[in-house]
């Protein structure tokens, strides 16, 4: 009987992985099965496959028709593997030559009248693809722009299977035709807010600038109307772009969650990503039943993750975010599997002071105060390297009339890091807030003890931990990179302390 082997493609968390689809008749009583831990959407394939390749007025050989996902102990999900399993049964079936489709990867979900559909997660299954040696991949049109976004594969884009089996005989007949590449409409990214509209607030504003220039975690506590929001949103537009393998990673996060606009370009620009408070656990971290599937600080990777209200979330969302904050990564269990997702964000949190708002007339307990912020574990706490109270705007800031505006504020953090790039370069890590603590407390970067003085004297007190002491360091290296000096003095490491330090702003 025919035999068909071809190549498909589906997601393990954020990463592609390459299936081998093999199909075989033999004879017995017509039935199809399907083995290799395919799940319910994937194991319907063949429902879906069958009338299509009916509709091409083909009818399939009657017997067991087997159909093999490998490596078998991969868990396969979704549709993505239809237009795999399609071509794999006609070349089984005598109607395609099994040659031409052996080195080629099919990717996207078959409707009933043959149409090609696309699927999320293009970008890392075609990625997954081009290392494993694939360097033809066949696709939908709509998603051809994004998946001709990996270099050295060529895209295959086709409407119906009618067009692949068309494809095949003519390359089987010694000739190559070109497939039109749909040309996808340029995508504008909207305008990022703007810091000059922010009223006021020099002191968070000047916070805000150093968060992006280190890439430090930041912690906004104020009444309502402060500008907190406002602010938080407004660091995307101060950081620097995007590199090439952050973009591809971001995109490719967006991809798998279907949020990546249609024109298959990257997403250059880091991402703002503001849960509900009432969030649950795996839609912030990540997870969930059956497919594992990229949370909120997955979808922050590489940009901002702001939390509005932050007292007001699950005291167990908040707690998991410790582990990415310090990993940049957050690993889901399963029985069968260990799925890992990239984490690397900067925390924004934002706060009232108490549970009324502490605006004007609060007649809030102390207790109830100390108790409102306290939902904010230390351990947390512990992991925010900059904290600022934000105070109300007054009427002498509106006459102060506009701000500086975000492009000059990003000037200065572009500087500020490309002298930090220059200072570790010969390390993996290029931002201070990704230095590891014994970097700057021993060997070349320790601080002279003059220096060092307030946080060696803090951590005798136990007024803060050994991470303390490492945030705070990495602050002050921020702090003398925004200034243009060689290295921080004992100005910077008392300003870093004194901001992690910020008076209402601690928990109890």
């Amino acid at each position: 009987m025919g035999f068909g082997r071809t190549r498909g493609l589906t997601l393990s968390g954020v990463e592609g992985r390459v299936v081998t689809v093999e199909a075989q008749c033999s004879g017995g009583v017509p039935v199809f099965v399907m083995s290799g831990l395919a799940d319910s959407a994937c194991r319907q394939a063949t429902d879906r496959v069958r009338p299509a390749i009916r509709n091409l007025g083909i009818t399939l050989t009657a017997g067991r028709w087997t159909v093999n996902l490998s490596p078998a102990g991969l868990p396969k999900t979704g549709s993505g593997l239809d237009l795999a399993v399609a071509t794999a049964l006609l070349a089984a079936d005598g109607h395609l030559d099994g040659g031409q489709i052996d080195q080629v990867a099919h990717l996207g979900e078959v409707g009933l009248d043959g149409t090609i559909r696309p699927v999320a997660g293009t970008l890392p299954m075609v990625a997954a693809a081009a290392a494993d040696g694939v360097r033809e991949v066949m696709v939908c049109p709509v998603s051809a722009p994004e998946a001709a976004l990996v270099a050295g594969v060529r895209v295959l884009p086709v409407h119906t299977l009618a067009q692949v089996r068309e494809f095949y005989e003519a390359r089987a007949a010694g000739t190559d035709p070109v497939l039109p590449r749909p040309v996808a409409p340029p995508v504008d990214p909207p305008p990022a807010p703007d810091l000059a509209d922010v009223v006021g607030q020099a002191v968070a504003r000047s916070a805000l600038e150093l968060a992006a220039a280190g890439g430090h975690n930041l912690m906004l506590v104020g009444p309502p109307g402060a500008g907190k929001t406002m602010l938080a949103q407004r660091l995307p537009g101060i950081l620097p772009p995007l590199g090439q393998e952050d973009a591809l990673a971001v995109t490719a996060v967006h991809s798998v969650l279907g949020l990546l606009p249609s024109g298959g370009v990257l997403l250059r620009h880091a991402p703002f990503v503001a849960p509900h408070h009432g969030a649950s656990m795996a839609s912030v971290i990540g997870g969930g039943s059956g497919v594992v599937r990229p949370g909120a600080v997955s979808r922050a990777h590489r940009g901002v993750l702001f939390l509005d209200e932050a007292p007001e979330f699950r005291r167990d969302v908040l707690d998991g975010l410790r582990q990415p904050l310090e990993s940049g990564e957050v690993v889901i269990a399963r029985a069968d599997r260990h799925v890992r997702l990239p984490a690397r964000f900067q925390l924004v949190l934002a706060a009232n002071p108490c549970p009324c708002g502490g605006s004007g007339g609060c007649s809030c307990a102390p207790l109830h105060r100390q108790r409102y912020l306290s939902r904010l574990s230390g351990p947390l706490l512990d992991r925010v390297d900059i904290k600022v109270a934000v105070s109300a705007v007054a009427r002498a800031d509106l006459r102060a009339g506009p701000g500086e505006p975000s492009a000059r504020v990003a000037e200065r953090v572009r500087g500020a890091r490309e002298r930090q790039a220059r200072r570790w370069a010969d390390h993996p890590w290029s931002l201070n807030s990704d230095v590891p603590g014994a970097a700057l407390r021993e060997g070349r970067w320790r601080l002279p003890d003059r220096d060092r003085r307030p946080l060696d004297e803090s951590l005798d007190l136990g007024l803060i931990t050994l991470r303390g002491l490492d945030r705070c360091l990495r602050v002050a290296w921020t702090l003398a990179d925004l200034e243009g000096v060689d290295a921080p003095r004992y100005p910077h490491v008392a300003h870093a302390l004194m901001m992690r330090e910020a008076q209402g702003v601690k928990a109890a």
